[in-house]
């Protein structure tokens, strides 16, 4: 490694030797050049992107308030050297702002006074001008403190005074939102409106109807009469949507009871409508009932409550008695009295009048009741469909009867009884009202079943078969196994007298040779046995005991014997 450091060592050596003294004047000054760019981008990475809050400077106490309250709301403010509050980029500076918005910190902080320097010359134009751009930043800012709202341009247009009001101009304010991206504030009426009306009350003068709301698009937002036609069939599709929840609701419920009677099979689908009035419906009645002026106590086996229809509040008796001479008044002088010929007659009679009057007030019981129906249920109508069931016939053995390679069934319709007990229960689960003209119905059907008929007999026909299969490959098996264990034992039979035969094969040589031997030894004969026929005596000996005890591994050890030979 350092031979090869001292040979590129030695290249760059002899190539700087080469070069001329422009050549190396040029080399440093690129690398001058380099270095600056260098300390440049470092210097403005490193440079502090801190964003002035506001412009303008506070009270020692004021900006303590205002730092402690954004701390608190995890915002990293502080006060750098000339006294202003800063934060660390714009979008936290537009953060803090709202939050102090919305605490009311900078309530008594107008934006643009901070912006200008009050001077002893300023004409009345001037204040006017500073009111319109203090009232803009402040709505700017207001609007802005909404979580939705990105941007807000704010354009308040004061039109010179007139003399004669007619011909005066009106206040107009343009607002273009920018919204964020994936808001709907643009569809929130309530928040478009909300917007209108603090617009209007920031701006003395200003009429509804010549506030113009818009986005970055060119939409209007505040056109709320051409928004009516939406908001009605918003209105509608909701009114439809609960409708069509209730008619789930309650197709659910009623098909959840008659499954859990009829099985989930039989009973599929269940119609079900509702009609509901959706308009608005405002009225007030006036109830009279009797006084209960002591309630019946629940302890005594009788009634003992006092209810009666009113009370007297106050009453008036009035009697008069006259007693004397009618009085028969004629008419003018030299004319005939128009009395009735009955008064005339009482002419110079003596009589007697008496008169009498009872006038009460009585205190009834009322109840007022002021009611807004919004919406009213109308008419339910049920209609469900119920199967009936299926059942097998059996030949007189009990089995099941076959034809054309399916089982045979015969259809049990509902009865009369079923068909009661589910109206029943279907009225039960709607709230059933006659009066409210409500329908139910509950039809018999007879459902299409031959290709599930079709399907469960010929998984039957395929169980049978496997069985039937399982038994006879059981008996194969059965019957193998009984002749392994017969040929086996037949081996071992075969095997057993062989040996037996080998043993007395032996046991018939040995006694040949003892009997040699024996002839031998009575004949005076010195037999001599060469050590070889020795072993092999002893190795015969040997295995006659070993055979007497394990006859087994001998005759094992003898067809192996056999085998290798």
């Amino acid at each position: 490694m350092n031979e090869w450091f001292k040979k590129v060592l030695g290249q760059i050596k002899d190539l700087w030797s080469k070069w001329k003294l422009s050549q190396k004047i040029i080399f440093f000054a690129i690398i001058g050049v380099v270095i600056v760019a260098l300390v440049l981008t470092i210097t403005l990475s490193t440079r502090s992107t801190e964003t002035v809050l506001y412009n303008a400077a506070f009270s020692e106490e004021k900006t303590n308030e205002i730092i402690m309250c954004l701390n608190e709301e995890n915002i990293d403010a502080q006060k750098n050297p000339a006294g202003l509050i800063v934060v660390k980029d714009k979008t936290t500076a537009k953060k803090a702002k709202s939050v102090l918005n919305r605490k009311g910190v900078t309530d008594d902080f107008d934006p643009w006074v901070l912006f200008d320097m009050e001077r002893w010359s300023t004409t009345d134009f001037e204040r006017d001008v500073n009111l319109q751009r203090s009232v803009q930043a402040q709505l700017k800012n207001h609007i802005e403190s909404y979580d939705d709202v990105d941007n807000a341009n704010v354009i308040i247009s004061m039109p010179k005074k007139s003399v004669y009001s007619e011909s005066q101009d009106p206040i107009s304010v343009s607002v273009v939102l920018s919204l964020k991206p994936g808001s709907d504030f643009a569809s929130n009426k309530k928040a478009i409106k909300s917007i209108q009306r603090t617009i209007v009350k920031a701006v003395a003068g200003l009429k509804d109807e010549n506030v113009s709301i818009t986005d970055t698009s060119g939409v209007t937002l505040n056109d709320f009469e051409g928004m009516a036609d939406i908001e009605r069939v918003d209105i509608t599709k909701k009114e439809l949507k609960l409708i069509s929840d209730l008619e789930k609701e309650g197709r659910k419920k009623i098909l959840a009871s008659l499954q859990d009677s009829y099985s989930s099979d039989r009973v599929r689908n269940i119609d079900m409508k509702i009609e509901m009035d959706m308009s608005e419906e405002e009225y007030s009645e006036t109830t009279y009932s009797a006084i209960e002026r002591k309630k019946d106590n629940p302890n005594t086996p009788y009634d003992d409550s006092d209810i009666t229809d009113s009370l007297t509040v106050s009453s008036e008796e009035i009697s008069k008695k006259w007693t004397g001479s009618p009085i028969n008044p004629e008419g003018p002088a030299g004319v005939e009295g128009q009395n009735p010929p009955v008064y005339t007659d009482m002419n110079n009679m003596y009589a007697t009048s008496e008169e009498k009057s009872l006038k009460k007030n009585e205190a009834l019981n009322s109840k007022q009741t002021h009611k807004i129906v919004h919406p009213k249920p109308g008419k339910r109508t049920v209609s469900v469909a119920i199967d009936g069931t299926w059942e097998f016939d059996f030949d007189e053995e009990g089995n099941y009867i076959i034809e054309n390679q399916q089982r045979k069934r015969h259809f049990v319709p509902l009865t009369e009884d079923d068909i009661a007990n589910a109206t029943r229960l279907i009225k039960g689960a709607i709230g059933y009202d006659e009066l409210r003209g409500d329908f139910v119905e509950v039809v018999p059907v007879k459902y299409d079943r031959s290709k599930q008929f079709k399907d469960e007999d010929a998984a039957y026909l395929r169980a049978k078969n496997t069985k039937k299969v399982i038994f006879y490959v059981l008996i194969g098996i059965v019957a193998v196994l009984i002749a392994f264990i017969v040929v086996r034992f037949i081996i071992k039979e075969m095997e057993r007298k062989k040996r037996l035969r080998e043993e007395e094969t032996l046991r018939q040589q040995q006694l040949e040779r003892e009997k040699i031997i024996w002839q031998a030894e009575n004949a005076d004969v010195n037999v001599t046995m060469s050590v070889e026929d020795r072993h092999k005596q002893e190795l015969q000996e040997s295995a006659i005991t070993a055979a007497k005890e394990h006859p087994e591994d001998v005759a094992q050890l003898i067809r192996t014997w056999l085998s290798e030979e």
